[in-house]
């Protein structure tokens, strides 16, 4: 099982045929993506071959032809295209969200950082009229390891497994992926950094309860806002599972902005302190480094075994 992203998903590229948007199709495509096509309306009509290392993923290393449409709308008509993975520049951004919206994808990954938070509150606003689930701004995207890659995290860290992971960071996202690579994951989501994204902590910590094969939930937040407050009350209330947490931030300085444009400490509000106060209060075990995460998560896993086995 996994959330929001399967080996049945069909995924569109925005901006396939930029330096970014290459690399990185061809980095979905090895993991098994099923990358159906990409939008330019400048190259419609033609294709792209991509490379594929013989014996990635069990591929035999042909390239592999992906059509550039002229439109999303005109991809998800041809290919059954449900997902959509987002490498515009900022100043087109909004269009582009907007516009697979339009068409009715259901899933759509931004990628893009620099965005323009008033496009960004535009796009979201928008998508939701339109029944389109936004993954980021600003994010590395999603990955179901063994079943699908929407987005820019290394394929080839983990494997599948029982845990699911929610993050604001990219990095620490990897890290956790690697660092619990003995034990795998069912979906990870980095979600974004930027002050305004369109899926949240609470979205997926609802849709890891859910599913039946996620055994523990790693929560991964970072200074700025309320998001991880806000996580915490939804797993009073909400969560049965067990979730692990780590809070990055400990040492930022007040007053400026850290690696994302929504980590940044305003007097009292948003300290990594009050969030891992208010995780731990909901029985939230929250981890000082990202390794003692890991083993905060082994152990918990150990902990859940011992009792299902009494």
């Amino acid at each position: 099982m996994a959330i929001f992203l399967t080996k049945e998903s069909k995924v569109l590229v925005q901006g396939m045929t930029g330096g970014e948007g290459m690399k990185h199709t061809r980095r979905m495509l090895a993991a098994g993506t099923d990358v159906v096509g990409g939008v330019n309306p400048r190259k419609a009509g033609q294709s792209v071959g991509f490379d594929i290392p013989q014996g990635l993923n069990g591929l035999e290393g042909d390239p592999i032809a992906v059509p550039v449409f002229g439109s999303v709308r005109e991809g998800m008509a041809a290919t059954g295209a449900n997902v959509s993975v987002v490498f515009v520049p900022p100043a087109f951004a909004r269009v582009a969200v907007m516009e697979a919206a339009d068409a009715g994808i259901e899933l759509a990954v931004v990628i893009t950082e620099g965005i323009p938070v008033h496009d960004s509150v535009a796009f979201h606003a928008y998508a939701a009229s339109k029944g389109t689930r936004i993954i980021g701004p600003n994010c590395p995207g999603l990955i179901t390891p063994g079943q699908s890659n929407a987005g820019i995290i290394p394929a080839d860290i983990t494997k599948p497994g029982r845990i699911g992971l929610v993050s604001k960071s990219g990095t620490l996202t990897y890290q956790l992926m690697y660092e619990l690579r003995d034990i795998g994951f069912s979906t990870c989501v980095g979600i974004g950094g930027d002050p305004v994204v369109g899926t949240t902590h609470i979205d997926c910590l609802a849709a890891f309860q859910d599913d039946p094969d996620t055994e523990l939930i790693v929560l991964i937040g970072e200074i700025g806002g309320d998001a991880e407050e806000r996580a915490a009350a939804f797993i009073r209330d909400h969560v049965t599972k067990p979730v692990v947490g780590y809070i990055a931030g400990f040492t930022a300085p007040e007053g400026k902005t850290m690696g994302h444009a929504g980590a940044i400490v305003s007097g009292s509000s948003g300290t990594a302190q009050a969030k891992q106060k208010a995780l731990e209060a909901v029985g939230v075990r929250v981890g000082g480094t990202p390794s003692e995460t890991a083993r905060l998560v082994l152990a918990q896993l150990e902990t859940e075994r011992d009792v299902t086995h009494s």
